[in-house]
């Protein structure tokens, strides 16, 4: 390394001698010489080469130690790195020599675990285009909901209005509207003669000139019927112009209603079962009673139908009293919450609905809607008793009709067996 060194040194000294000038030896014209600040302004001379040598020896010898002590450095590091590698070597063939099959295994193994990784990351791929493909959709979904939201923010900026159509003729039942000229079925005012003020009703108005006013509407189970006292007394559900809804049109309007005229009124109930057959039973002097007597229901007679009497009670064969003590006629209206009936129990409260009780019933036009009709003593619930939409002197007591309504009209308008009555005109009904 020392002579390496030397060696570096003498090249540098000449390689500073020949960037000086061509040749040391004699002097030359200074035109013919390279000016160099380490000689100062003239070209040197051999004494002035020798005192730049004697000036700056020092310095570049120590540079000279110095990257000879780093060349050493170097050397040993590149030694020490080369045993390394040696013993690595030597120990991964010895490892190999004792042991082939654990590095087979391990290199299978890490292979496995690649292979692994790889279909993991396919499978993730595929997951997030999956997700991508979804976000996509659900932000169409987005655009769609708040384009419809604009729609609906504008809709509800244009004023409000009733698209409801209510008939103009008013009258004290459906029949005087008929009476008056009204023609077509649909929504009217009507006023009784104790009534405070018009309600609205549906007016059934056929083309005889007959005007029915609905009572109640069964249609398709959309409507709760286990209600208690006040909404049975005020009515619920919808009325429409359409009579595509389910409804009770309230106790004290019936009761204002059937006691309103001299000439009685029948109350119609039509049904139809699941079959699409259609019957009816008509009771001629309909009354119910004020709400002091507890909506009292009363009648004079069967009027005729097709679906018998069942008003009257049926003998179901529990009992030799089974018709007695489910008859209707001169019972008192219960709900759940207002007992009324003639049972050691609550009627009304085992049945989940509200009606003339006795002990308990054969017809119950507001008991629980069931689809299909059929239903079984595992499907009323904790009581156990028949609690659909029953007419007994049509289907047994576990049938449950499909749609039901209640209606009544003036005594004249009808005959027995349910044929036209007397066709009279409005002068004929007594004014308010």
């Amino acid at each position: 390394m020392a002579a390496f060194t030397h060696t570096l040194a003498s090249l540098l000294v000449l390689f500073t001698l020949t960037s000086a000038q061509p040749r040391g030896d004699y002097s030359v014209p200074s035109e013919h010489c390279v000016p160099n600040d380490s000689f100062g302004s003239y070209c040197p001379t051999t004494c002035g080469v020798e005192n730049y040598l004697h000036t700056y020896n020092s310095g570049v010898q120590r540079d000279l130690n110095h990257m000879d002590q780093l060349l050493q450095e170097i050397s040993n590091l590149t030694r020490g790195a080369q045993d390394k590698v040696v013993y690595l070597k030597d120990s991964q063939t010895q490892a190999q020599k004792s042991s082939p099959d654990l590095y087979i295994q391990k290199s299978s193994n890490m292979l496995d675990d690649v292979l692994r990784f790889e279909r993991s990351i396919l499978t993730q791929e595929e997951q997030i285009y999956d997700l991508q493909a979804t976000l996509a959709a659900n932000e169409k979904r987005l655009t769609d909901l708040k384009q419809l939201s604009l729609q609906l923010e504008q809709k509800c900026k244009l004023p409000c209005k009733d698209s409801v159509t209510i008939q103009p003729i008013t009258g004290k039942d459906c029949q005087e509207i008929a009476n008056k000229g009204g023609k077509v079925s649909g929504l009217y005012y009507v006023q009784p003669a104790k009534a405070p003020t018009p309600f609205l009703v549906y007016c059934e108005i056929d083309g005889s000139g007959r005007g029915w006013t609905v009572l109640q509407r069964r249609r398709d189970g959309s409507v709760n019927f286990n209600r208690n006292w006040i909404p049975y007394k005020e009515g619920f559900g919808y009325l429409s112009p359409d009579d595509s809804t389910e409804f009770w049109l309230g106790n004290e309007k019936i009761h204002l209603l059937s006691v309103q005229s001299a000439i009685p009124y029948v109350l119609r109930i039509e049904m139809v079962d699941w079959d699409g057959m259609k019957k009816y039973a008509d009771y001629a002097v309909f009354k119910v009673g004020p709400e002091a007597d507890q909506y009292r229901l009363t009648y004079a007679y069967y009027f005729g139908g097709d679906a018998g009497d069942a008003f009257d009670g049926f003998a179901f064969g529990d009992d030799v009293s089974d018709k007695a003590h489910t008859s209707h006629n001169g019972l008192q209206f219960s709900t759940p919450d207002r007992d009324n009936d003639r049972y050691s129990g609550n009627c009304a409260k085992q049945d989940g609905s509200g009606w003339w009780m006795n002990q308990c019933h054969a017809a119950h036009m507001n008991g629980k809607y069931y689809r299909g009709g059929t239903y079984t003593q595992k499907d009323v619930g904790e009581h156990g008793f028949d609690n659909g939409i029953i007419w007994a002197t049509w289907h047994n007591r576990w049938y449950s009709l499909k749609q039901t309504t209640m209606k009544i009209i003036p005594l004249n308008r009808v005959q027995a067996g349910g044929q036209l009555g007397l066709d009279i005109g409005k002068g004929d009904f007594p004014t308010r």
